[in-house]
């Protein structure tokens, strides 16, 4: 099928082509918005473009928006068929950064954070999301479903309406460089969840597969090689006060209280410089922080502990090999 491609700057001075191979009206459909920054995986976002389109009920109301660095020529060609594609290429930047300008690019009133290692199982699971979307009115969720790796454990591959993401104002912070994001979203429904506001929505027979390596799906490539492991560890602890206001934020809104129009707090507050004091320092900034549930607030405590071992090479002594 033909595609007819235009080419805009994006407020980042990147490059935004816009290859729809259709032109029909959404027929009632909310549009789902897929988030896709990609480097060096032409073959996987090919895979992921084709389970797409061969598991979508309305394609005619699914658009995917690429984000691809300016020096990886390799995926500049990047079109999803009879999909409706946008493709913007632009400097290197966070996982954040490449996310917040997708947004910024998409039109959905549905928007889905997706990898180019993943693959839709499910047919028809853009009929879920869209049964999903309408259960609040005020359009007020977090929706996920199962990636076969987290299941239902975190919001891996996370949906938020776009009413969600304006009174979030900022739902992929750029200050994160290549993970979290899911986790910094879980932890804001987790404290509206506190609240008595049940808003999390788990999709256990929706399949979105991860096809990670550490699954053994796939090869351990540059992409992967990339990201530090524990780099954005003190990211997620410097937000905290950003994801509290949010939450406020989503809880005014969910009692119907007017919402300010304000800047949320960007990465602050300390964070563990060294080796000792960590156990303690995780459990003032984690443990005793109220607003979230004692269940989550002790699985982040743990595994932040844990975390930071490992990153100073403290449990080397306990581990075998």
């Amino acid at each position: 099928m033909e595609t007819e491609l235009s080419a805009v700057k994006s407020s980042a001075g990147a490059i935004m082509q816009s290859a729809s191979g259709s032109s029909d009206p959404l027929q009632g459909q909310a549009l789902i918005s897929l988030l896709l920054p990609t480097r060096g995986r032409p073959e996987l976002v090919a895979r992921f473009f084709d389970s797409v389109v061969n598991t979508a009920d309305h394609l005619h109301a699914i658009e995917v928006i690429l984000y691809v660095d300016e020096d990886d020529p390799g995926s500049h060609h990047l079109d999803g068929g009879p999909l409706q594609t946008v493709r913007i290429i632009g400097p290197n930047r966070s996982m954040g950064a490449y996310n917040t300008e997708c947004y910024k690019a998409s039109r959905g009133q549905i928007i889905v954070l997706v990898n180019d290692d993943m693959v839709m199982r499910t047919s028809g699971w853009d009929r879920e999301l869209r049964a999903m979307d309408s259960r609040f009115s005020d359009r007020i969720y977090l929706g996920y479903c199962n990636d076969l790796l987290k299941k239902g454990g975190l919001a891996t591959f996370p949906i938020l309406s776009r009413s969600t993401c304006e009174l979030l104002i900022d739902p992929y912070p750029t200050a994160y460089t290549g993970a979290f994001i899911d986790f910094h979203l879980f932890d804001i429904f987790k404290r509206i969840q506190h609240q008595g506001f049940e808003r999390i929505i788990y999709l256990h027979d929706v399949v979105f597969e991860h096809l990670h390596y550490r699954t053994g799906k796939a090869a351990y490539d540059a992409t992967y090689s990339k990201r530090g492991r524990f780099q954005d560890d003190s990211i997620f602890i410097r937000l905290s006060d950003n994801r509290r206001h949010a939450a406020g934020r989503l809880t005014l809104a969910l009692r119907g209280e007017p919402v300010a129009t304000e800047s949320l707090p960007e990465a602050m507050g300390e964070a563990p410089l060294a080796e000792r004091g960590a156990l303690f320092f995780y459990f003032k900034k984690i443990f005793l922080d109220s607003q979230l549930p004692l269940r989550w607030r002790t699985y982040l405590w743990i595994w932040f502990t844990l975390r930071h071992s490992a990153a100073h090479g403290l449990l080397k002594p306990f581990v075998k090999g």
